[in-house]
């Protein structure tokens, strides 16, 4: 495994109050840091890692056929977007592996699956936020859909044509751009290290996130690398057919948990 926290030293730290673990200071080439290690766990622990890889595909799978079955394919867009919303808390098995690898232990289906009982009120009270986040978006998409649609949303057959090539598609995009990424932006803030710390160590969801924003503000510039290459990574394993998930879902899980151990002081 990559070492994340070599050049780590202890004045690198800052303690933003008494109630949160120090926070950590970095530049903006750590989250490729992130990635080599995320890279690193997935090689070590092929099995656990393809098997949600593979989950991911098969859910989006499901979710763009049941969509176009009832003729809501107009929201196969902001539903895509959606699932990088709930990614951090779907993601805790691939947290716990990248935590047993790291203390030097061998993670297994059962352990890995084990990992949401403990903390298990503090992740689901998060899980619960974010899910409440993504209703909200969807209910801005059915908004956006209806401003510049009317009551016509377009048809599964003729989605990609009335969205993408259409005299609407700038100001279609830019709206439900604008208006999306406000909403992945507080999600982003309040989860980017949460739900590792949750998993990590006894502490309540109020904290965790107190500590996610905390380290976003201090570290704002690595931060919007790192939020960058998430959708970098996730829009690519989404335009393949959704076939790129298997390798990109693993690889940003794992990553993730690199980032709250580069940036959380363990206090």
């Amino acid at each position: 495994m990559v070492d994340v926290w070599s050049h780590r030293g202890a004045s690198e730290f800052h303690k933003p109050s008494r109630f949160l673990p120090r926070i950590r200071t970095v530049g903006t080439d750590r989250p490729w840091v992130w990635l080599t290690a995320g890279w690193r766990d997935m090689c070590a622990s092929p099995a656990i890692s393809l098997a949600y890889g593979v989950l991911a595909v098969v859910s989006s799978f499901v979710l763009v056929a049941g969509l176009a079955m009832y003729d809501l394919g107009y929201l196969i867009l902001p539903m895509a977007a959606g699932f990088m919303l709930l990614g951090p808390v779907l993601a805790v098995g691939l947290y716990e592996t990248s935590r047993l690898l790291e203390r030097g232990e061998r993670p297994t289906l059962a352990r890995v699956a084990g990992a949401y009982h403990r903390n298990g009120m503090q992740i689901a009270g998060i899980g619960l936020t974010l899910m409440l986040a993504l209703l909200a978006w969807i209910r801005v998409a059915f908004l956006v859909f209806a401003l510049f649609f009317s009551m016509d949303p377009p048809a599964f057959d003729q989605l990609v044509e009335r969205i993408f090539f259409s005299s609407q598609t700038i100001p279609f995009l830019l709206t439900g751009t604008i208006l999306g990424g406000v909403i992945a932006t507080v999600v982003f803030a309040i989860s980017v290290v949460s739900i590792p710390m949750l998993l990590d160590r006894e502490t309540d969801v109020f904290t965790a996130m107190a500590t996610s924003v905390v380290v976003v503000r201090e570290n704002w510039q690595a931060m919007a690398v790192w939020g960058f290459l998430i959708a970098l990574f996730m829009a690519a394993g989404m335009v393949t057919g959704f076939l790129g998930m298997a390798l990109a879902f693993p690889l940003i899980g794992h990553a993730s948990w690199h980032c709250y151990r580069d940036l959380v002081g363990r206090d």
